[in-house]
């Protein structure tokens, strides 16, 4: 099954806006390299300026050169000034359901 990667981020206050407007702006270039799958972004319901980033990636080693590329490097740096602190989890999908509102009749 396809690797995924999580992302927690704590954005300085009064910016959780401007950080999404960027994340925005440079998530068509991520989604566009071709191991890519897809991303989210969500805002945490429980807590105040915490986002999480998900996606998925058709495998670990294509992520990993994702990861090392100058794009990648270039994307965090345009997002860092956003964040006061951030953590990375990363996970093999083993299993994937679609439920039935996801499924097209």
């Amino acid at each position: 099954m396809s690797f995924r990667v999580m992302l927690r981020m704590q954005i300085r206050p009064g910016m959780e806006q401007e950080f999404e407007q960027t994340w925005y702006e440079i998530g068509g270039e991520i989604t566009g390299h071709s191991a890519n799958l897809g991303q989210w972004l969500a805002k945490s319901a429980e807590e105040a300026g915490v986002y999480y980033v998900v996606s998925d990636w058709i495998d670990e080693p294509r992520f990993r050169g994702f990861e090392c590329s100058t794009g990648h490097r270039d994307h965090r740096a345009r997002l860092h000034p956003y964040r006061s602190s951030g953590s990375m989890t990363t996970m093999h999908v083993i299993f994937a359901m679609t439920g039935a509102g996801g499924r097209v009749s």
